[in-house]
């Protein structure tokens, strides 16, 4: 590129690089069966703080780039959704979503304030095992083809139920640490919610209007309008202290008609390359040596809270009606956590000083991250095989009187 400075030209070569590593990563998983978002992230740790190699020039672009794909990974999901379909899982898990925050938040709460880490700290740590990865679960089910089974409108439905729970949370827990005071703390919590909500009814009440309104025929113009309106929505809700990640699902919800059918098509591309840059800069966040310290410690809490999220998905399912194969398939892909422990992470040693509370939020995201994928990939098989097994027996018949 003629004038390029030398920052951009090592960028460009950072992150080609990394792209190269993250295709070759992309076949062994592809010729091995194995999932493909561990080894992102696994490379992501190689090449971060304290890896092998630091992408100081491409992390400048990589970071944006992630919660790019994050947005993208959430939009597409809420595309295989209606409005109604939404209303209907969030209005029938309802109870889930209260046992969810009971069984996940209560175990990190307890440790937090076992390890002399105060109320701040207890509150800090029961949301870092609380929340689910909305990103990495839409990705593994897009990858298990499992989108459209019966049991994944009961995962969606407690993942929104918990992006609305943090619509409360992360605001209060900002301004308990740096000391706001009790109206702002209330009036941050308020716009999130209103800003929540207003999103939902526009996405079940005037979704088809909306998607009458932006659909075009010209593939440009209507992948330029999609992203767009995606990004502005998904800001907006960060703005608000709302979820970008559910900004940008509800956003999917809306669409609907032709403009969905296209935005499939265009995006898919796209979110699976921004998707591969979110999942290496999560592994990039990592400083390999800050782990070993905590790591009995985190893989204890990971056992623990991995077992109350199945347990979770568990009674969920089997309360929306699903066989016992569905009911595991739900429980095991809602033990992956990722980006909001670590931003709540971030807001432990930012805000708080809790530095060693900000390493096991950073061990323990890591072992779900990576252990929650390959749990899903490995659960997905059997409970299939049972179902055969199950379909194949023959049945009894009935003694004659």
């Amino acid at each position: 590129m003629l004038g390029a400075t030398p920052g951009a030209a090592t960028l460009l070569v950072e992150l080609g690089a990394l792209l190269v590593v993250l295709a070759v990563l992309g076949r062994v998983a592809a010729r091995t069966g194995l999932p493909v978002i561990p080894m992102y992230l696994l490379a992501g740790l190689v090449v971060g703080e304290g890896g092998v190699v630091d992408l100081a020039e491409a992390r400048t672009f990589i970071e944006p780039a992630a919660q790019i794909g994050v947005v993208l990974l959430l939009l597409l999901l809420g595309l295989e959704y209606s409005g109604s379909e939404l209303t209907v899982a969030l209005r029938d898990n309802r109870h889930a979503g209260a046992l969810d925050l009971l069984l996940n938040f209560t175990p990190g709460a307890v440790v937090g304030a076992a390890m002399g880490w105060g109320a701040d700290g207890a509150l800090l740590l029961g949301g870092i095992t609380y929340i689910s990865s909305s990103g990495i679960i839409a990705k593994v089910l897009d990858d298990l083809g499992n989108t459209g089974n019966r049991e994944t409108p009961v995962v969606l439905s407690i993942l929104v139920i918990e992006d609305l729970v943090m619509a409360f949370y992360l605001p209060l827990t900002a301004g308990l640490l740096i000391g706001g005071r009790p109206s702002a703390i209330a009036l941050a919590i308020a716009f999130a919610v209103v800003a929540v909500v207003v999103a939902l009814v526009v996405a079940i009440r005037f979704g088809p209007w909306v998607s009458s309104v932006l659909y075009t025929r010209s593939d440009e113009v209507l992948l330029l309008t999609i992203v767009g309106v995606t990004l502005l929505v998904a800001g907006l809700a960060e703005h608000l202290q709302a979820s970008a990640a559910v900004g940008a699902f509800l956003v999917g919800i809306a669409f609907s008609g032709p403009i969905a059918h296209s935005a499939r098509r265009m995006l898919v591309p796209l979110r699976d390359l921004f998707a591969a840059l979110f999942f290496a800069y999560f592994g990039i966040q990592i400083d390999p040596a800050d782990l070993p310290g905590v790591l009995l410690l985190a893989t204890g809490l990971a056992l623990a809270t991995g077992a109350t999220k199945v347990a979770t998905g568990w009674w969920s399912a089997r309360r929306a009606g699903i066989a016992p194969a569905g009911r595991l398939r739900a429980g095991t892909t809602l033990t992956i956590r990722g980006e909001f422990s670590i931003v709540i992470g971030g807001i432990a040693v930012a805000e708080g000083g809790h530095m060693e509370l900000g390493t096991l939020a950073a061990a323990y995201v890591l072992l779900l991250a990576i252990g929650g994928p390959l749990l899903a990939r490995f659960a997905d098989p059997i409970t299939r095989r049972r179902a055969a097994r199950t379909l194949a027996r023959p049945r009894r018949r009935a003694t004659p009187a």
